[in-house]
């Protein structure tokens, strides 16, 4: 066994998808997060994005780069042509104003779950690319807080996840 070094912090190694329903974090209706590390000295962190309904989700920047890997369904920009599908690397740069969206044109798909890495903050855009909200890693953190403790995991079950 490997002795933990104080100024390191410990690893995480746990099942992706939650038995447990209520550790999924609702962000918008039918869409949810399931946070998977949140790491607040650099303001990033990991996250299962999980959507079961077809439609616009957001349109939004960021200032640092996003990467994602979808593990079910599918999902588009409509800024873009192509279609994110199971199994699918997306890189999104830093800067790029984007609208994702679950839709027929994205295969049908009507759920869809994507693992994000996101560095940085999300800024919500309206059409006019006027800002309409801000989540960062501390707020994300606080989304939880909330919604654990609302559902009887308690206010520090996120504890283990932060880094």
């Amino acid at each position: 066994m490997i002795k933990q070094q104080p100024h390191i912090q410990p690893e995480i190694a746990m099942p992706a998808v939650p038995e447990d329903e209520r550790v999924w974090v609702p962000q918008a209706p039918l869409v949810w997060f399931r946070p998977l590390m949140f790491n607040t000295v650099t303001g990033g962190w990991c996250n299962l994005l999980r959507v079961r309904r077809a439609g616009v989700l957001s349109r939004h920047i960021h200032p640092s780069a996003v990467t994602g890997y979808v593990i079910k369904g599918a999902w588009r920009y409509l800024e873009h042509d192509w279609v994110a599908r199971e199994g699918s690397f997306v890189y999104e740069p830093p800067g790029e104003i984007h609208t994702l969206v679950v839709d027929q044109a994205a295969d049908g798909a009507t759920e869809m779950i994507t693992f994000f890495n996101i560095q940085g903050a999300m800024v919500y855009l309206d059409e006019d690319g006027r800002q309409t909200g801000y989540e960062d890693v501390h707020a994300k953190i606080a989304m939880c807080r909330q919604h654990y403790e609302a559902v009887g995991l308690g206010a520090d079950y996120v504890d283990h996840l932060i880094r």
